[in-house]
């Protein structure tokens, strides 16, 4: 499988994964040519395993410090720390220099201005003059 995740305790024994095949639970992985060869309970065979080929698997939020997530900010209302209404964020765009807020009106707004979040409601940012303008 591929782990879409840095996360690799989402593959730990006795975690369980959501999926639309019902949950599962991991009883044991490890790493093989990039991907992840994973032992699910109940799922003895080849032919067991091949029909959960493309079967996406889901795990809980998991609290890391100081950690932002796209969940927490698609949907987000964007505000500057003087309480200018910038917009709403509908994506996150990957860039090398910093992650990007992409809002609503199409404006970016890198991560690195991000100074505050409420989870799934608001996103204080601190923009230098003229980003988004």
């Amino acid at each position: 499988m591929e782990l879409w995740t840095d996360r690799t305790e989402r593959l730990a024994t006795g975690t369980t994964l959501a999926s639309d095949a019902g949950d599962l639970l991991v009883l044991g992985s490890r790493k093989h040519q990039g991907r992840y060869l994973v032992q699910f309970d109940g799922v003895r065979d080849r032919t067991s395993a091949e029909a959960l080929r493309g079967v996406e698997l889901r795990a809980g939020a998991i609290h890391v410090e100081g950690a932002m997530w796209v969940h927490e900010l698609v949907g987000a209302h964007v505000v500057t720390a003087r309480g200018r209404d910038v917009g709403t964020v509908v994506a996150l765009e990957l860039n090398p220099a910093s992650d990007l807020l992409v809002l609503a009106s199409g404006a970016l707004v890198p991560l690195r201005f991000v100074s505050a979040i409420e989870p799934g409601v608001k996103v204080t940012v601190d923009l230098p003059d003229g980003l988004v303008d």
